[in-house]
């Protein structure tokens, strides 16, 4: 049974895109990742009890619906007040044996206690930070939250989106404009395991680091951006 923690009667994100009713409706109908799928299934069996997920960005609930219909006690954060409302109206098929709860939070400040999750999932998040301060302070928050061996499950921005030659926004190390005119992340492979190592997470064969979209010599990209997607593991 799905649980609503109202932690402001306000959107934050109120004329953005991201509240905007056809985004919202779109992200209301989006699939579930299939990888992220198999891997948290297998996560479940390593467990071998129920287990909490912690969803950071969760949107309209795409991935968080089915991870409660597998079990999972799920968690769902975002800033975007209509998309929790689509997440909370989403409906499960069949019985649920895991709880969803969905709260009103900045990546950033999540408000979970220490050590509570089993898996984090940062699925299209933290490439929306605006700087690497607050990339820093979101990945540190998903440690902070992540008990040892917990694994994370990150889908973000590749810097192979933008063209070689692009800078990034002055002072800073992966934020760039080009792609949307608003400051985003864009990481090298490099610069994504070393962010991520810095908070305690190593990288997980289980999915290995794998990178969507990226134009080649034959390929012309057609404007969406490269993402990576891969799992890590929480050091105990």
């Amino acid at each position: 049974m799905a649980q609503m923690t109202e932690m402001a009667k306000y959107d934050p994100l109120a004329g953005s895109a991201w509240s905007a009713p056809g985004t919202v409706a779109g992200f209301s109908q989006s699939p579930p990742n299939e990888v992220l799928m198999r891997f948290a299934a297998g996560e479940l069996a390593r467990l071998g009890r129920p287990g909490t997920a912690l969803d950071i960005g969760c949107g309209a609930a795409r991935n968080a619906v089915p991870l409660a219909a597998m079990g999972w006690n799920v968690i769902g954060t975002d800033l975007s007040w209509p998309m929790l409302k689509a997440a909370r109206a989403r409906e499960v098929s069949g019985p649920s044996p895991g709880r969803l709860t969905f709260c009103l939070a900045p990546m950033e400040q999540l408000p979970v206690p220490d050590r509570c999750a089993d898996l984090v999932i940062a699925h299209g998040i933290w490439n929306l930070a605006r700087s690497a301060n607050q990339f820093r302070a979101a990945v540190r928050e998903a440690a902070r939250a992540a008990r040892p061996a917990a694994a994370l499950f990150v889908f973000t921005f590749s810097r192979h989106t933008l063209p070689d030659d692009a800078r990034p926004v002055e002072g800073e190390p992966f934020v760039f404009t080009q792609f949307s005119g608003q400051p985003q992340c864009f990481l090298t492979e490099a610069q994504l395991i070393e962010e991520l190592a810095d908070a305690g997470f190593t990288a997980d064969p289980a999915v290995p680091i794998t990178e969507y979209n990226r134009p080649t010599a034959l390929t012309v990209q057609r404007g969406g951006p490269v993402i990576y997607e891969a799992a890590f593991r929480k050091r105990c």
